[in-house]
């Protein structure tokens, strides 16, 4: 009789808490759509975070590390979903690592996660985030076919963001990787600042406000001029 008792105890507890975590999660579900109607981002990230808990789910992970991401909490959005590059990975895990990584300072881990989009469905934009993070990692001759393929496939359409002034602002994405062409082009024979100059002239032409190229112009027209070291 006791372990009768005991055994409808124990079901009712289960039934009661299967109960309450089903309440819980029409809960958060109902304020994870109320957040989002009202655009609190901190309030989508409150409701997937206990949702995730209650019932996890590597779609809903994807998509927290996504909005942490587009937030700028970079680090957060790797912590929720990891660095590791995975082959299962969603192709929107991988944006978020790819993008976390990079903004982070990362660039070794960072083009390994962007070659894995590329593998998947390559586009002038990845071309440009691969060519840049090979500049950065040493690899010129790499980042010179992405730029060639950057502007083969660029559209007059397409623009890139930079902000590297207090104001954000947008250039022709073939400006941008003429820009890259002209950095590449000085890393590869210093030699000859003139060449590196006249392709970063083409970026400007097509964009005359585009204020990196400007600047990259500039520090490169001071090394020219510089006088060169008293030789031992």
């Amino acid at each position: 009789m006791k372990k009768l008792i005991f055994a409808l105890f124990v079901c009712t507890c289960f039934y009661g808490t299967a109960q309450t975590t089903t309440e819980l999660q029409k809960h958060y579900e109902a304020f994870y759509n109320q957040m989002r109607l009202q655009g609190d981002i901190d309030g989508v990230i409150n409701a997937l975070t206990h949702l995730n808990v209650l019932s996890p789910s590597k779609e809903r992970m994807d998509t927290l590390a996504y909005i942490y991401a587009n937030d700028n909490q970079h680090l957060q959005a790797l912590n929720t979903i990891g660095i590791e590059k995975l082959a299962t990975d969603s192709d929107l895990a991988v944006q978020v690592k790819a993008i976390s990584l990079k903004a982070l300072n990362q660039p070794k881990r960072a083009l390994e996660q962007f070659e894995v989009l590329n593998t998947r469905e390559p586009n002038a934009y990845l071309a440009y985030e691969l060519a840049d993070l090979k500049i950065q990692t040493g690899d010129n001759a790499g980042a010179l076919t992405h730029i060639e393929y950057g502007i083969a496939n660029a559209t007059d359409e397409m623009k890139y963001a930079f902000y590297e002034r207090q104001q954000p602002y947008e250039v022709s994405l073939k400006a941008a990787f003429m820009h890259l062409k002209g950095l590449v082009q000085f890393n590869m024979d210093k030699t000859n600042i003139d060449a590196a100059i006249a392709i970063i002239d083409e970026a400007l032409k097509m964009d005359p406000n585009f204020n990196l190229a400007s600047l990259s112009k500039q520090a490169l027209e001071s090394r020219k001029e510089a006088p060169a070291e008293p030789k031992q």
